[in-house]
């Protein structure tokens, strides 16, 4: 190899070690984290989940936006990007479908050997204006299976030499479920905080409801946008399958 060709290497693999790849590790790393703290019964713990979730959640903009304006878009960071997005939306599934499954919820009672599901489940049902929600375990299966598929197609597509970019409806999706999930964590530290005497109310019961309405409605739209979005690209990329 020549010199030129081991520089041209060495700053290549150097460019990997950058801020907006940090910034992506850093929420793969904590993406366990903030899916394990709300079991914990601690207003102040859930309310550390809640803030973790919403600076990953901002973290996911920032380090794209980093990465196209100061151009260290690399490789890797194309890798990790999805990756941790993957990661945060099913660790955070789990929480969600553990802490606010109905009563009988049968996938919960599948994960019932596991220490301390039983203990928290079903203690965290949206309290909103509309009245109180359990989550359907079935929601998550929508959620989670899309992902599995889309990222199978995705790769289907890529051996056929088909890029599959993303669409606006699977933009507006993935932004609505972070609200959803971010109200639902919002929501098991304020329902925490009343259950602990520390706030309560009628101001802090409004506050409640608010924050279980923007969870309830967020979770529709994002069901709806997680269906509709993987109709646009079947009908988009779905003659792949002729190919």
């Amino acid at each position: 190899m020549s010199e030129s060709s081991r520089e041209s290497a060495s700053r290549s693999a150097g460019s990997d070690f950058n801020l907006p790849n940090a910034i992506t590790a850093t929420r793969i790393a904590v993406a366990p984290l903030i899916a394990y703290l709300p079991f914990i019964d601690s207003p102040t713990w859930r309310a550390v989940a809640f803030g973790l979730y919403v600076a990953a959640a901002i973290s996911d903009y920032v380090d794209g936006v980093l990465a196209r304006t100061r151009g260290l878009v690399t490789d890797l960071g194309k890798s990790l990007d999805p990756l941790a997005d993957k990661l945060l939306l099913v660790a955070t599934s789990v929480t969600l479908l553990v802490l606010q499954s109905a009563p009988g919820d049968p996938v919960v009672s599948l994960l019932g050997g596991i220490p301390g599901v039983l203990t928290h489940a079903h203690r965290f049902p949206f309290i909103s204006f509309f009245g109180t929600w359990y989550l359907p375990w079935w929601v998550i299966a929508v959620v989670l299976g899309r992902e599995a598929f889309m990222t199978g197609f995705r790769a289907f597509a890529q051996r056929r030499g088909v890029v599959i970019a993303a669409i606006g409806p699977a933009k507006w999706k993935a932004a609505v479920q972070y609200i959803w999930v971010g109200a639902a964590f919002c929501h098991f530290a304020v329902i925490t905080f009343a259950r602990h005497e520390l706030v309560q109310g009628e101001a802090w019961a409004w506050v409640t409801q608010f924050v279980g309405s923007v969870g309830e409605l967020s979770m529709i739209l994002a069901v709806a946008l997680t269906l509709w979005s993987l109709v646009l690209y079947m009908r988009r990329y779905g003659a792949l399958f002729t190919r």
